[in-house]
C-alpha cells in the first residue's frame, strides 16, 4: 500500500502562537535599553538578544538532542553576537533564507513617550497593539522568525530546501563596521545562501519593498570675510554666497540626475533629491556679517544612479563655481559681492561627504523569490502592492553585489519606524508568519 501523501506545510506548521511570540518579544523589549545603537553614548549588547533566541530554540537544537536545528553564534566584538539558524533540507544547494532581523535599536527618550519604551506593554483598548522600542524595528521580526524556526524544529516537516535564518548585530549605525552581516559575508559564512532567494526582513506594512534609495550626507562650507554689517561693501557674506551656491548646485544636480524611467516600474514615491537639512556657523552678533558658514544635508538617490558618480559631479560643480564666482552666482543687493579685488580676496566653497554613503537597491523582479513573495502576500494579506521608497537600508546592496538574490519585506508599521511610541500589531506579525510558510511551500513545490 502506498504511503499517504504528506500534509501541506501550512497545516503542519499552523499559525503563529501568540503566547510564545509575546513571551519572547517581551524578553527582547525588556533588553532594549541596552540595545540602543548610537555610539559613543549608546553601545548595544546584541548578545542579550542572541541569548534569548538561542534559549527559545534550545529544545529543538541538535546540540541538545531535541531537534534538527543547527544553531551557531558568531561574534566579532565583545557582547555583539550574530546568530545563524539552519533547518536542514534534503537536497544540496536548495536554500531559502530570512536575513536582516537585527538585534539593535535606535535610541528612545522615555520622557517623550506615552509609555515605557523599554518594556513590552499593551494598549488597554486594543490588545492587538504591542508597544515598545523595537516592536516594529526590528525586535518584532527577531521574535517572529525565531518562532518560525522553532516551529519547523517542532514539527520536523520533510523539506528539500534548507531554511536558514540570520539574526544580525549592528544595523542601526555604520560608524563601526565588520561586526554584523558584513563580517559574516566577509568570512563566507553566508555563501550557501546564494543558491536561493534571500528575504531581508526589516521593512514594513506587509508588502514587498522592491526598491530603496542610496544616501549621500554632504556638507557645503562657504568662507568669505567677516565684517561689520554697517560696512557691507567690505565683507564677503558667507551666508549669501552659500545660499546662492547651493541653488546653483541643486539646479545642476537635477539636470544631471533627473527622474529615471525605471522609477515608474519600481513605483518610487519620489525621484532622486538633494536638499539642505541643517545650518551651522561659528556664531557672532547681529551686526556682524559672518565670515564662514556650513549648510549640510543629504542626497537620496534612486538605485539607477551611482553614488560615486554623484559625489564626483558635486565636486566638479563646486570647483567650477569657485573658479567663476563673479559670473555664476547671483548677488543680493548693490554692494553684495563674493570677490574683493582690492584686497585680492575671493570667497571659497568646499564640499565634503560623510563616510557612511549608502547605495540603493532595486530588487530582481524576475526572480523566483520575488514571485513567491508576491503570491504569498496576495494569498495571506489579500492583495499585493509592491512599493519603493528613497529611504535607505544599509547592507542589502552590498549583498546583492555579492551575488545574493535579495528581496525585502516586513510586518511592522512604517508610521512607527524610528518614531516615538513605537508599536506593531500582532495580527500583522501573524500574517507575516503565514507568508513565510507559504513562500517555503511554493519553493518546495518547484523542486
Amino acid at each position: 500500500m502506498a504511503s499517504p501523501a504528506p500534509a501541506p506545510l501550512m497545516d503542519l506548521v499552523g499559525g503563529l502562537d501568540r503566547d510564545s511570540f509575546v513571551g519572547l518579544l517581551s524578553n527582547l523589549i525588556g533588553e532594549s535599553a541596552r540595545l540602543q545603537n548610537d555610539p559613543p553614548v549608546h553601545r548595544p549588547q546584541e548578545d542579550l538578544v542572541a541569548q534569548h533566541v538561542v534559549e527559545a530554540l534550545r529544545p529543538v537544537c541538535t546540540d541538545t538532542g531535541g531537534g534538527p536545528l543547527v544553531v551557531r553564534k558568531v561574534s566579532y566584538a565583545e557582547g555583539r553576537s550574530n546568530v545563524i539558524v539552519e533547518y536542514p533540507g534534503t537536497v544540496p544547494g536548495r536554500v531559502v533564507s530570512f536575513v536582516g532581523m537585527h538585534m539593535d535599536v535606535v535610541p528612545a527618550n522615555p520622557s517623550e513617550w506615552d509609555f515605557d519604551p523599554f518594556s513590552l506593554t499593551f494598549d488597554s483598548e486594543d490588545k492587538d497593539k504591542l508597544q515598545g522600542r523595537g516592536t516594529t524595528d526590528c525586535l518584532g521580526h527577531v521574535a517572529l522568525v525565531a518562532m518560525l524556526m522553532r516551529r519547523l524544529g517542532e514539527v520536523k516537516p520533510p523539506l528539500k530546501h534548507s531554511v536558514i535564518a540570520v539574526f544580525i548585530a549592528n544595523e542601526e549605525n555604520s560608524s563601526v563596521t565588520g561586526i554584523g552581516v558584513d563580517g559574516l559575508v566577509k568570512d563566507e559564512l553566508l555563501d550557501k545562501l546564494k543558491t536561493g532567494p534571500l528575504f531581508w526582513i526589516d521593512t514594513a506594512d506587509k508588502q514587498p519593498c522592491i526598491g530603496t534609495g542610496g544616501m549621500i550626507p554632504w556638507h557645503l562650507k562657504a568662507t568669505g570675510k567677516l565684517f561689520h554689517s554697517g560696512l557691507a561693501h567690505k565683507a564677503i557674506n558667507s551666508m549669501e554666497m552659500n545660499m546662492e551656491a547651493l541653488k546653483e548646485i541643486q539646479k545642476r544636480f537635477y539636470t544631471d540626475f533627473p527622474p529615471h524611467e525605471k522609477e515608474k516600474i519600481y513605483k518610487f514615491a519620489t525621484p532622486s533629491t538633494m536638499k539642505p537639512t541643517k545650518w551651522s556657523y561659528p556664531g557672532g552678533g547681529l551686526n556682524q556679517i559672518p565670515g564662514e558658514c556650513t549648510i549640510s544635508g543629504d542626497i537620496r538617490l534612486t538605485p539607477f544612479y551611482s553614488t560615486s558618480h554623484v559625489v564626483e559631479k558635486l565636486k566638479e560643480y563646486v570647483e567650477d563655481i569657485n573658479e567663476k564666482l563673479e559670473t555664476i552666482l547671483d548677488t543680493r543687493g548693490p554692494v553684495s559681492k563674493y570677490v574683493l579685488p582690492d584686497e585680492n580676496l575671493r570667497g571659497r566653497l568646499e564640499i565634503t561627504f560623510d563616510g557612511d554613503v549608502m547605495n540603493g537597491v532595486a530588487c530582481n523582479l524576475e526572480s523566483r523569490g520575488f514571485q513567491a513573495l508576491c503570491r504569498a502576500t496576495k494569498e495571506i494579506v489579500g492583495h499585493v502592492e509592491p512599493y519603493s521608497i528613497t529611504g535607505s537600508l544599509p547592507l542589502i546592496r552590498e549583498l546583492q553585489d555579492e551575488g545574493f538574490d535579495v528581496q525585502t519585506a516586513g510586518y511592522g508599521l512604517l508610521k512607527t519606524y524610528h518614531a516615538k511610541n513605537e508599536y506593531c500589531l500582532f495580527s500583522d506579525m501573524a500574517q507575516g508568519f503565514q507568508v513565510f510558510v507559504s513562500i517555503i511551500s511554493q519553493l518546495e513545490a518547484e523542486v
